[in-house]
């Protein structure tokens, strides 16, 4: 019985784990390549240390990257069955500011959504005891400065204050006049990160990029966990109790090379290590604890890994500047905990992008993002829920930037 009630906090997104990738509509285009990029104020995300070789004195960006996805699910022991996820539009966006306070000095403000994502799996589907809905969100804000040292080399730092909430709907094994029971979990949090970077400039036409953002956990305390269960049961799931949780946001470690070939040309790859073994575990205390509840330690054993980006954009005239990219996201997920919380396949990237300044100062830049989730057999040995995962997601983008 423990186990249905306590997962809540494991996400699935698009993208490896519950990590979300969108916050520049130029480097989504270029394969979400931008640790050695320096396009304008987004380099708070990307690189702090780019910040300071920002051209423009004062520097605007804004946009937003809706998400399409689904899961498919399918089993064919002991009976064929299949379900699809109807998930609620994703809705991840950012925004940067930034201005040159000298030749060598520069400072901004970066809000952006690095974490997150909607789930739906409907109310009667067949692993409706692990999952029905689910929404997460954390929202960031990053007060950054920037200095450039010499001509080759800028630094910089951000710190980060993180919001989040979640929002989980499940069903209970536990029938009564009213139907099977269910259980709703709800709650929010604020805790503080950091972000750093440095970017080097070797050669003219070299740049080379490395940033480092910090784990953070976000320990929920006191959140909502609203039980509806027969009358007969009630003692065992207190209709208003309380949980406390943690649900660490990996540090990740990025690297990256950018090249330009020609005047027109510029190539780029990075390199992205996500520190996903801080999810060892997931513990659950909640504030009324009885015989059907008591508190839990759940094995979650995450596996750091490596995604590899590769990009590039070519200026079309001084109006268009079309871009390309793609990368592999290898699954963070241990191979004997994959849940319908967590469908976190190895996925393939494919991106598209195109920017258009209709004048000098102002850009228009869209870009296309297609991931696939290869379809694999995974188990949840908990409650021996298994079957085969696949994946589909579709994400357009849209921003603006206005360099003055």
């Amino acid at each position: 019985m423990l186990t249905i009630v306590c997962t809540f906090l494991m996400v699935g997104v698009y993208a490896g784990g519950y990590q979300v990738g969108l916050h520049g509509q130029k480097q989504i285009g270029m394969g979400l390549v931008g640790t050695s990029l320096c396009f304008d104020a987004s380099s708070m995300f990307y690189n702090p240390g780019g910040l300071s070789f920002m051209k423009p004195t004062y520097s605007f960006a804004l946009g937003m990257s809706p998400i399409i996805s689904s899961t498919a699910f399918r089993k064919s022991f002991p009976a064929d069955y299949s379900a699809k996820t109807d998930n609620p539009l994703g809705t991840p966006f950012y925004f940067y500011g930034a201005a040159k306070i000298n030749d060598k000095l520069s400072a901004g403000l970066a809000i952006n959504t690095p974490y997150g994502n909607s789930l739906s799996w409907g109310k009667d589907w067949g692993g409706r005891y692990l999952i029905q809905d689910l929404s997460l969100k954390a929202i960031f804000f990053q007060p950054t400065v920037s200095y450039k040292i010499n001509e080759w080399l800028g630094i910089g730092a951000g710190f980060v204050l993180a919001t989040g909430s979640f929002d989980l709907s499940k069903a209970l094994p536990v029938s009564g006049a009213n139907g099977e029971g269910s259980v709703n979990l709800n709650g929010s949090t604020t805790e503080f990160g950091f972000n750093v970077g440095a970017l080097i400039k070797p050669m003219d036409k070299m740049n080379v990029g490395i940033d480092f953002r910090s784990n953070i956990n976000m320990e929920v305390s006191g959140a909502d966990a609203t039980f509806v269960t027969p009358l007969s049961l009630s003692g065992n799931f207190p209709a208003n109790n309380k949980v406390s949780t943690t649900l660490p946001l990996p540090a990740n470690l990025d690297v990256g090379v950018s090249y330009d070939v020609s005047e027109k040309l510029m190539v780029a790859m990075s390199l992205n290590y996500v520190f996903w073994s801080v999810y060892d575990s997931l513990i659950f205390d909640f504030e009324t604890n009885t015989p059907a509840l008591p508190d839990s330690r759940n094995p979650r054993s995450y596996k750091n890994k490596l995604i590899v980006r590769v990009g590039g954009e070519y200026i079309i005239n001084d109006k268009f500047t079309a871009r390309a990219g793609g990368y592999y996201d290898p699954s963070p997920v241990n191979a004997d905990y994959f849940s319908p919380e967590t469908p976190s396949l190895n996925n393939l990237g494919l991106t598209l992008g195109l920017s258009y300044k209709p004048i000098e100062k102002l850009s228009v830049d869209l870009s296309f993002l297609y991931i696939t989730g290869m379809e694999a057999d995974k188990q949840y040995l908990p409650d021996n829920f298994s079957g085969t995962y696949k994946s589909q997601v579709y994400i357009p983008g849209f921003g603006l930037t206005y360099n003055f």
